[in-house]
């Protein structure tokens, strides 16, 4: 039987135990602070759930239970063995291989013509202004984080996201631009439906 593929959560889950052994609970606050959550979608439901398939599959094992006062018992784990030598070979073909993924703004702009301009271009201020504030905050995070004294190898993750932000936002602003100005005119959808029926019309009657 394939071993268990790990999943961008588990790979997170993982990485943290690297560090120490530790509970659920401090993973998720571990993650959000060091903002593991940008690249991992973060809920306490799916947290848990990976960490059980992790010990399911013999990745990560219970080396401790934890009680704080009235609080409820918390269960600490580790990596095992077979978890490092999976979680090595994951990370290897994250960071080396290319993989073909599908953003949604992909097929956003495949149907951005079907909208209308009207639409369209309403909907890009809105993309535009939200890519603001992101790179915004980005800058806010970034200057944080530099000034912290974090090495520069543990936010090389966060860095491209915010590179990635800014490249989009240039890329969006000039879009609306190029629409705006009619640089890229929008196609009169009506007179190319009116040519299709016309066309089809005449096949029948010919």
């Amino acid at each position: 039987m394939a071993a268990a593929k790990l999943t961008p959560m588990g790979v997170a889950v993982l990485e943290l135990l690297h560090e120490k052994p530790m509970h659920p609970y401090e993973m998720a606050q571990l993650m959000r602070e060091r903002y593991v959550d940008n690249r991992v979608k973060l809920k306490a439901g799916s947290l848990y759930h990976t960490v059980e398939r992790l010990q399911q599959n013999g990745f990560v094992e219970v080396v401790n239970t934890q009680r704080d006062g009235r609080r409820p018992e918390r269960t600490v784990y580790a990596m095992t063995t077979p978890g490092k030598d999976a979680f090595q070979q994951r990370a290897r073909e994250m960071l080396g291989d290319v993989v073909q993924e599908y953003p949604q703004f992909l097929s956003g702009l495949g149907v951005i013509d079907d909208l209308g301009a009207d639409i369209a271009l309403a909907e890009l201020e809105h993309r535009v202004t939200r890519l603001r504030a992101g790179v915004a905050s980005d800058q806010v995070v970034l200057k944080r984080i530099q000034d912290d004294g974090t090495p520069e190898i543990y936010w090389l993750d966060f860095r491209y996201l915010a590179a990635q932000r800014a490249f989009e936002l240039e890329w969006a602003e000039q879009l609306l631009a190029d629409l705006s100005s009619g640089r890229i005119p929008f196609q009169d959808t009506t007179n190319t439906l009116s040519l299709v029926t016309k066309e089809s019309h005449e096949r029948k009657t010919s």
